[in-house]
Formats: structure tokens, C-alpha cells, sequence
């Protein structure tokens, strides 16, 4: 057979390594069937594949830290593998741009056919304090985040002896969404806290709350109306509390906000939804739903572009009974055979094939050895389901590797504590963002100087304490900043400071603020400047008042 040269190939480029690309460029290596008329490209952010089913259980400890990951150099080794993040793409010229890695230069990959298969992010635009302070589910950096977070919050909770609101606040985890993903954190979460609780003496496992908020009238709407109510009734009876027809519309530091202004202290905010299309794709010239997900044939070439496909989560594929296919990993698999399988007839001659799979079942995780399913049109709960559910898993898994180490870890959680290790993968704090609610305290008189803030946008109160009660000596607005006397004087705040309208505010640490005023002299003595006149502002207001 002719040996085709590099540029006489096709050049397929995969964007996206979850499901729907990961087995894209599975079954591309499978077609190629020792043939050298196509090269393989897969960008991806990580360099692993996530197995997102099994994701919670990285939460409670029940299976390995990397057990849930397998690499994609030894899943695709026909496949070049670029772990890049992506700039743009531009169709006109075929090409996809990648950020720079250690030498700034432009990075781009031409492509002759193009899969997207980017997924679904998680965006909390106008949603006010969720991208500040609620924690996302979507990958192992999330899970791992988690993880950490709640162990930090345990250890906090048995030494916090002095202020009952604090102790409510760690000892309280809320979850809002009530599908798939929301109900199976909300399981793990709950049966890990609950566990654990007995190694800390002075942690009442009756002060421990887990909720679950969920917009619409019962849990789980993916699933049959008996198995949600199981579903219910079972995490119900281990001790999470569901609120339905409840919607989350804000968060700060201390507290989840609801739709009719409830206020759940918690410094344990979980948000599983809302997930919206790849921010890329908006950029792009091609069909698109009101959604923002691409619009694709039965065939998965998006609509009027020949050479470019996409699936997944980032697709409206239409069903076979003229709905859209949900965005699943049955389906995503099932749709990444029918990409490949058209672009090696567009490369080699033959004839297409459509999407027609309808779905085998569902099922969710329960936790604690219960589960529900629904497979074939047969109901299951309970153990069976839940031995169903880790077994059908455990084979999808790629990798016998893998499944042997799951496998393992799954029978020594049988009989071993779960782990309570926090692994410390940061050395501090830097510069963030905090958001406040009107009535919200960013700091009391008497505390210890820790951080600066700076106003992006709202108002605050500063307030002193005078004849036994909080008297306003001050209104800070955008553009200013606070707390910087107790850091550049080294003592407590001699002042309170309150939110008085919804307020952004840059944060920045001790540490990072004593290194920068001392390297740069300039910067100090402007915030002794401003400390020296605020103080004075401050004298006035409260010999007036």
C-alpha cells in the first residue's frame, strides 16, 4: 500500500477529553485497522480522563485520589495529546489556537475535520456570591477542593468552643441540585461527615446538618416518580434534609441565600448546577441552540459545516423519537462511534450512519450500600440496584488496571474507617474575590487583623463601639479600601465593618500585604496615609455623634 506522507493525511482534531472525545479518539484508533491515511489530535486541559460517575466517591475516601483518573497517553497511544487550554478557533483558515506553554509564542493546529466535544462548564454569572464562594462539581480538582474544605471544616468545628453561630456555620453542608450529580454528593457527603464525626469527642454528630435544596417538586426528575420518593425517603432517614421547590440566589462566606430570603448559615456551599455550553463556542460562527449548545444532524456534523462534528454536552443531538438526546455517558459513547465512523467514511468513501440509540436505564447512588436504577424499563432500589450500579461501572471503566484498583479499594471500605488525611495541595491564600449581603459583618471590632479588602462594587458601614452600643462613624464605597490598620499597626480592628448594599470586595492576606509593603515603600506610606486619615474622619464623626 502507499505510504502517505504527514501532509498528505487527514488531520482530525478532538477538542475536549471527557467522554465524548476521550472515545472519539478510541474508536478512530480502532478503525484505523493498521492504515496510515489519518493523524489524531486530542486537546484537553488535563492530561487524564475522568470517570465522572464515580467522582462523589473521591468526597467520603471510598476509592483512591487517582483511581478515578486514567491517563490519556496510555488510553490513546495513536492519538497526539496536547494539554493546552484553547484560545480560539478559526474556521476560515481550519486552525485551532492553544495557549502558550513555558515560551510565549502562538500555538496553532490545523485540522481538515474538527470534533467538539468540550462539554458543559459550570457558570454562576448573575447568580450573586456563588463564583466567590460556592464550591462546583465537574472535575477532580473539585472533589478534591471539597474534600479538603470539609475536613478543615470538622477540625475547625471540635476546637471552636466560643462562638455557637461559627460552630453552626461548620457543622452545616448544603447541596443545591437535586439530579444525578446533587443527589449523589449529598449521599457521600452525608455518609462521610456522619462517619468521621465519631473520631472528633467534642462533635455532637446531632450538630451535624447535611441539605439538599432542589428547585422542583421532587428529586431526581430524571428518574420514575417511585424511585425519587425512595430516593427521598432513604436519604431522608440517614439525615438529609430536602427542600424542595426551593431555589438558591445567592451565598456569601456564612450563608447559603434562598429564593424567599432564607438565610442557612454555612461555610459549605455545594453547587451542581447550573451548567451551560463551553464560553468558546459563542465566539464561533456556527449553529447554535438559544442554550448556547451547537446544532447538529442525526449524523453529528454540525448543521451546514461538513467537516466539523460535535457531541456531548455541548450538542443538541437529536433523539430518535424527536427530542434530544440527554447529555449522559451511555450516550456520549454512543455518539462518539457514530463521529468517527462518518469521518472515516468521509475520509475512505462509504455510507454514513445515524444516531438511533435510545438509552439502556439510569441509575443513581445512594450511598451507604443503596442505590436506584432503572434498566430496561425494570425498577430496582435498594442493595441490588446499588450492587448493579457498581458493577455495571466498575466494567465501564477503562483500564483492567483501573478496575482492579477500584475493585480493591471497594472491598477494604468494607472493613477500614474512611481517611481522614486533608492534603494541603496549596501553601496560601492569595489575592480573591468575596462577596457580602447587606447586614453581613466582614470583620468585628476586637478581631484579628488578617486581611485588606477593597471595594469592587456595593457599600459598607464602618462602626465603632460607644456607650454600649454600634454607632455608624463611616460609608465605604467602590474604589476604597479597609482593614489595612490593624495590619500596618499590628492590632486588632478597632472597628466593625458591615455591608450595607450587596458588595464584591478584593481580598488580600496578611502574608501577601506585609510582602508588598515592604518591598515597595511607596505602597505603605500611601496606606498609612489613608489609615492616618480615616482615623482622623473617624475621631470627628464620633465626638459629633
Amino acid at each position: 500500500m502507499r505510504h502517505l506522507t504527514r501532509d498528505m493525511k487527514k488531520r482530525i482534531v478532538i477538542l475536549g477529553g471527557g467522554f465524548a472525545g476521550v472515545y472519539v479518539a478510541r474508536e478512530l484508533e480502532r478503525l484505523a485497522r493498521g492504515r496510515d491515511d489519518f493523524d489524531i489530535t486530542l486537546v484537553s486541559q488535563e492530561n487524564y480522563f475522568v470517570f465522572q460517575p464515580m467522582l462523589p466517591e473521591v468526597i467520603s475516601g471510598t476509592i483512591g485520589l487517582v483511581d478515578v483518573v486514567s491517563p490519556l497517553r496510555r488510553l490513546l497511544t495513536r492519538t497526539d495529546i496536547h494539554v493546552r487550554e484553547i484560545e480560539a478557533i478559526d474556521t476560515t483558515r481550519r486552525m485551532v489556537i492553544t495557549s502558550p506553554g513555558f515560551r510565549p509564542h502562538a500555538h496553532e493546529i490545523p485540522y481538515d475535520h474538527l470534533v467538539v466535544a468540550l462539554g458543559a462548564v459550570t457558570d454562576f454569572r448573575g447568580m450573586r456570591g456563588l463564583p466567590e464562594h460556592a464550591f462546583p462539581f465537574k472535575n477532580l480538582g473539585d472533589a478534591l477542593s471539597l474534600r479538603n474544605h470539609v475536613i478543615r471544616s470538622l477540625e475547625e468545628a471540635a476546637v471552636e468552643a466560643d462562638d455557637a453561630e461559627l460552630r453552626r456555620q461548620l457543622l452545616t453542608f448544603v447541596v443545591a441540585g437535586g439530579g444525578f450529580s446533587g443527589v449523589e454528593v449529598a449521599a457521600e457527603l452525608n455518609d462521610f461527615v456522619r462517619s468521621v464525626a465519631r473520631s472528633y469527642r467534642t462533635v455532637d454528630p446531632n450538630e451535624i446538618r447535611v441539605m439538599l435544596l432542589h428547585s422542583q417538586g421532587r428529586i431526581l426528575p430524571e428518574m420514575s416518580e417511585d424511585l425519587a420518593r425512595f430516593a427521598e425517603k432513604i436519604l431522608t432517614k440517614r439525615g438529609v434534609e430536602i427542600r424542595l421547590n426551593t431555589r438558591l440566589s445567592a451565598a456569601t462566606g456564612i450563608e447559603a441565600i434562598l429564593g424567599d430570603g432564607t438565610r442557612i448559615p454555612t461555610r459549605t456551599l455545594v453547587s451542581t448546577v447550573p451548567a451551560f455550553a463551553h464560553p468558546l463556542l459563542e465566539s464561533l460562527p456556527l449553529p447554535k441552540a438559544k442554550n448556547g449548545r451547537l446544532e447538529v444532524t442525526r449524523e453529528l456534523n454540525v448543521k451546514e459545516w461538513d467537516r466539523v462534528w460535535s457531541l456531548g454536552d455541548c450538542a443538541m443531538v437529536p433523539a430518535a423519537d424527536g427530542g434530544f438526546a440527554p447529555p449522559t455517558a451511555q450516550h456520549a459513547i454512543r455518539e462518539a462511534a457514530v463521529v468517527a465512523h462518518n469521518i472515516v467514511t468521509e475520509i475512505r468513501g462509504g455510507k454514513r450512519r445515524t444516531f438511533d440509540f435510545k438509552g439502556l436505564g439510569k441509575m443513581g447512588s445512594l450511598g451507604h450500600r443503596s442505590a436506584v436504577a432503572e434498566i430496561f424499563g425494570i425498577r430496582i432500589s435498594g442493595f441490588l440496584a446499588w450492587w448493579m450500579w457498581r458493577t455495571i461501572y466498575l466494567m465501564k471503566m477503562p483500564g483492567w488496571g483501573r478496575r482492579l484498583k477500584v475493585a480493591v479499594s471497594w472491598t477494604l471500605d468494607l472493613f477500614l474507617p474512611p481517611e481522614l488525611v486533608q492534603l494541603r495541595v496549596g501553601t496560601s491564600r492569595s489575592i480573591g474575590r468575596e462577596h457580602f449581603e447587606p447586614g453581613q459583618e466582614v470583620f468585628r471590632e476586637g478581631d484579628l487583623g488578617d486581611r485588606v479588602y477593597i471595594i469592587v462594587r456595593g457599600e459598607a458601614d464602618v462602626l465603632k463601639s460607644a456607650r454600649g452600643e454600634m454607632l455608624p462613624v463611616a460609608r465605604l464605597r467602590a474604589g476604597e479600601c479597609f482593614g489595612e490598620m490593624a495590619l500596618l499597626n499590628e492590632t486588632r480592628r478597632n472597628a466593625t465593618v458591615r455591608c450595607a448594599v450587596p458588595m464584591d470586595a478584593l481580598s488580600l492576606p496578611r502574608s501577601e500585604f506585609t510582602l508588598l509593603s515592604a518591598n515597595l515603600p511607596e505602597l505603605r506610606s500611601s496606606f498609612q496615609k489613608m489609615a492616618d486619615a480615616r482615623n482622623e474622619n473617624t475621631v470627628v464623626a464620633s465626638k459629633g455623634s
